[in-house]
């Protein structure tokens, strides 16, 4: 077996060397969440007359898509909430760029597919549709016999609602577009239309703006790509206001503020000190409790909280005090199943087994109430996770993919790593010490 052991040290210094290249990389710094560091506070109201009347249902919808907008992934951990009703208070954990975000929050991303003909128009034109007029302020370009005087309304074939899902993505010659699907009962409505138009162009516009005119060339049935002079940053984020359509109510800005840690200095440094002690003391009970197995699980737990971080470092992941607490506890979960091995290695040694067949026996006869237990954690965390994201409470969805994250990378080094390190070291040393030996804390 240690060829096969070898193998996998090659694979653990090449994590570990991964690891640390990100933890050193100022490319990825560590993000904090509001209680932690604080952020922007934006106070968002409905722009709309006084005596028309909001439906609560309108302003929780709208609620949703923007903490889903600002928290895609469920990491950065905003908060989002109404206030009265007509606002949404929205507080977003240290961003660097205040205006992106609030951009962001407030896009209505009206997506249109429009019949524009034999015309294909300039990326930046603004036209008029059959679903905007377009505003007086736009300029349009001199394409053909379009001019401003002239600009026809176009029709509108099928808008943004007709998406299923859309994600960014990029060509080998790093020319960024949005793929996109559609919903299952547009397209037929789409192929048919696309089957009767080829070579005519169907312009795509966004907020009365076009962002692509390219020529039918294909009948479209049920995926398509949205092309154009697109920023990765550009494709991103018209990938995001597809995914999560349209605010029903329009909003504009009320107020901003800069605000700050919610748990203040002190309580963070009492966080990380007792964070700190804890895990110091758990090396330190293995280290005395079980010696040279008990060193080499430190050893491999070091690299467990390495890569943990290296992960949350390059997702990234906003560190709020419940993530840090999901962490804290796949840690626990991580000792735990060290501990399950040693335990069934030093009962096989005291029925008399060689080190090398304890050693073997203790890892698979552990593996299975270790691979139990883990499943169980991670259903658990996808529970989690889908209940934070369903009723917009981030700080369980940090938890949950924290813990979940922590439970995966336990299982990788509890298992793989502790298990080539506990097989290289004391394979080496199975003919110098017997089984009773000290080094074994038998």
């Amino acid at each position: 077996m240690q060829g096969k052991d070898y193998v996998w040290l090659v694979v653990i210094l090449a994590v570990a060397g991964w690891a640390i290249w990100i933890v050193q990389n100022p490319n990825y710094p560590i993000r904090q969440g509001l209680d932690l560091q604080g952020g922007l506070q934006v106070l968002l109201k409905a722009d709309l007359p006084d005596d028309v009347e909001i439906e609560p249902a309108q302003l929780d919808t709208s609620r949703q898509i923007i903490e889903q907008r600002v928290n895609a992934l469920g990491v950065a951990e905003p908060l989002v909430q109404t206030e009265g009703d007509r606002r949404i208070l929205v507080e977003l954990p240290g961003i660097d760029n205040p205006e992106e975000a609030v951009s962001l929050i407030q896009e209505t991303a009206l997506l249109e597919f429009v019949d524009t003909g034999s015309f294909p128009l300039d990326e930046g034109t603004c036209i008029r549709t059959t679903l905007n007029e377009g505003p007086s302020r736009c300029e349009y370009d001199e394409t053909g016999a379009l001019s401003l005087t002239t600009a026809p309304t176009f029709e509108t074939v099928m808008t943004g609602a007709a998406i299923q899902s859309a994600e960014s993505a990029s060509t080998e010659f790093g020319q960024y577009f949005v793929d996109f699907t559609l919903r299952a009962e547009e397209r037929e409505l789409f192929a048919t239309y696309t089957r009767a138009h080829q070579g005519q162009f169907l312009t795509i516009v966004l907020d009365k703006q076009v962002i692509s005119s390219p020529q039918i060339s294909a009948v479209i049935e049920g995926q398509g790509t949205i092309t154009g002079n697109f920023s990765l940053e550009d494709a991103q984020r018209l990938a995001l206001q597809l995914r999560f359509g349209s605010l029903p109510i329009p909003l504009v800005i009320d107020s901003t503020r800069q605000i700050g840690a919610t748990l203040g200095e002190l309580s963070v440094a009492a966080s990380v000190r007792a964070g700190t002690i804890g895990v110091a003391i758990v090396l330190l009970f293995m280290l005395i409790y079980y010696r040279l197995p008990g060193f080499l699980a430190d050893v491999a737990l070091v690299l467990y909280a390495l890569a943990n971080l290296a992960i949350f470092m390059a997702i990234p992941v906003t560190l709020t005090l419940p993530a840090i607490t999901g962490f804290l506890l796949s840690t626990g979960m991580a000792v735990d199943a060290n501990i399950l091995v040693f335990e069934r290695m030093k009962e096989e040694l005291r029925r008399g087994s060689s080190l090398r067949e304890a050693i073997l026996t203790g890892f698979d006869r552990a593996w299975t109430s270790i691979r139990d237990s883990n499943i169980a954690t991670l259903v658990i965390c996808l529970v989690l996770w889908t209940f934070g994201r369903s009723f917009g409470a981030s700080a369980v969805q940090g938890f949950a993919l924290t813990l979940a994250i922590g439970v995966m990378v336990s299982m990788f080094t509890a298992v793989i790593v502790t298990r080539t390190f506990v097989r290289l070291v004391l394979g080496q040393l199975a003919n110098r010490i017997n089984r009773s030996s000290w080094l074994l804390g038998v």
